[in-house]
Order: structure tokens, then sequence, then C-alpha cells
């Protein structure tokens, strides 16, 4: 699979359900967090990968997909607009971790620069207002089965740009077309 699908799935995977963070506060009280602060605006499945965002680089306003969930075989289209308060320049870097049910299909680092080009960006990425919109077809073989994928980010100098996670399940077909002659 193309690293641009392996992204693209990344950006648009069926939340995971379920999940609970906890952390002590002052008192030493825990409390749960709810899995909605964790999601990424917009109607995209995406979650941030922690509640504490306050170092990110970019604040993601929204991701929007089309198709939501994704589906083996079809065009995914990707609307995502984010804030960038700091220029991200060459060198930045993707920790991605791709896993199907408990596998790991994918452990690597990847440069950001090379990668920002599929979405048509190219570095630096300079402060401001960034808007991207684009299309990906999605391989139709892609196994039915549970898919997870955590992209980290970093710039050179090794400080947080965002962290995302998303789970999403590829389902079969129904081939009962196949005995309707």
């Amino acid at each position: 699979m193309r690293f641009a699908a392996v992204i693209a799935l990344a950006f648009g995977l069926a939340p995971a359900s379920g999940l609970r963070l906890y952390r002590s506060d002052q008192r030493n009280v825990q409390r749960s967090v709810d899995d909605d602060d964790l999601d990424v605006p917009g109607k995209s499945p995406l979650k941030y990968c922690r509640e504490d965002r306050a170092d990110d680089i970019i604040k993601i306003e929204s991701v929007d997909l089309l198709p939501n969930p994704p589906e083996a075989g079809a065009e995914l289209i990707i609307n995502a607009v984010g804030t960038v308060y700091e220029t991200i320049e060459e060198g930045a870097y993707v920790n991605l971790q791709v896993k199907y049910g408990l596998i790991r299909l994918v452990n690597t680092r990847a440069d950001l620069c090379e990668q920002i080009k599929n979405v048509d960006l190219e570095c630096p990425i300079e402060k401001g207002l960034i808007s991207i919109t684009k299309a990906v077809n999605l391989p139709k073989e892609i196994p039915p089965g549970k898919y997870t994928v955590e992209a980290d980010v970093y710039t050179l100098d090794d400080e947080h740009i965002t962290c995302l996670k998303a789970t999403v399940v590829f389902g079969r077909k129904d081939s009962s077309s196949f005995f309707d002659l």
C-alpha cells in the first residue's frame, strides 16, 4: 500500500471505541477523560493521541472525510483546515505506526516534508491558516479487518507538532451478486 494511502487512512479512520484515559490532578484524585475530548473537530473519526495539546505547533480546526468511514475500493476525499503556529522546516518527521488487528504492519519514521507533497504542500510550511483538499483512491484489495493508525509528528528539533490516531474496520463486500445470474 502506498504511503499516501496509509496517510489517507490516518486521516480517515473510524473512531476507536471505549477509550478511557486517566490521570491524577493536583489532589491525587482520578478523573476520566471522555473519549469525545480527544475527537478532532469535523466529520471525521480522527482522535488526538493525548488530552494535553498545549505544546502542539498545529491546531486542527476540522477534518472532514467523504465517505466517512472510508471504504475499500472507493475514492476518499479529505478536507482539512488548521492553524500552523510556527514555520515547519525541512527535517520534520512523523513516527507512523499501522496495525492490522494486533499485527504491526508499519512502524517507521518518515520525512514529513517528503510525504507532505502527497497533499500538494511543500516545506517550509509557513505560519498561518492552512487548508488541504485531497482525493485518494483506496485500493479495493484492502483485506477486511480492523486497522489502527497512529501518526506522531515532530520538528527537526523534536518539538511536538501533533499526534493523531484512528481505527477503522473494513468489511467484506457483499458477494451475493456473484450468484445472481
